[in-house]
């Protein structure tokens, strides 16, 4: 590992931090739903950053009781059917705390599956209700490993849930991703995502 010298040796007169990362998230693209029925990041996602991550602000469905996905291609977005391996957990409550669970569900995994991975399931369309999520995906040019993502999301399910659900998985490919899709199962959606680079 290269040491980083400093232009002297007082910590009181350092003027400059020479090669020091900053960590912070850039804002490459933004992407706003207005009755979509999905969004594609099909430029921007190459070996430029080591993380890229994804923002999903005040999703709403135009059809109650849906499902929202995202998916990842190795051709730019012609295809989106990457094989993936994920694991699907929420912990729950209803507004009037009848139920307050923690749950682990299957039926939202991949198992080397080539579908769409869950993010939000059952979402409620009244119009005060909405999800939101954060997403990691890790070296997505890589083309000797998996490409690995996490997921957070917090979304209002159609029987007055709060739904705070936790995906983990990877993308079982030595081929780079480079592009990303989110969409519904059924209806369209309106609402905001970003997408920042992390170096």
């Amino acid at each position: 590992m290269a040491l980083t010298y400093h232009n002297n040796n007082s910590i009181s007169n350092i003027t400059s931090f020479p090669q020091v990362p900053s960590g912070s998230p850039v804002l490459l693209s933004t992407a706003t739903a207005s009755g979509s029925s999905s969004i594609e990041f099909t430029s921007g996602i190459d070996s430029t950053y080591d993380i890229y991550y994804f923002k999903l602000i005040n999703i709403q469905p135009t059809t109650d009781n849906t499902s929202f996905f995202i998916n990842f291609s190795t051709d730019g977005g012609s295809n989106y059917n990457v094989t993936k391996t994920s694991s699907f957990f929420k912990a729950q409550n209803t507004e009037d705390s009848s139920v307050a669970e923690l749950v682990y569900d299957d039926r939202y995994d991949q198992a080397q599956g080539t579908g769409n991975q869950h993010l939000f399931v059952g979402e409620g369309n009244g119009s005060d209700e909405n999800s939101c999520s954060e997403i990691y995906l890790f070296a997505p040019s890589s083309t000797t490993y998996v490409k690995h993502f996490l997921i957070t999301s917090n979304y209002f399910n159609t029987n007055n849930y709060s739904i705070n659900s936790f995906t983990g998985g990877y993308c079982n490919t030595t081929s780079a991703i480079n592009a990303v899709k989110f969409l519904k199962d059924t209806g369209n959606f309106n609402g905001t995502i970003k997408m920042y680079g992390i170096k």
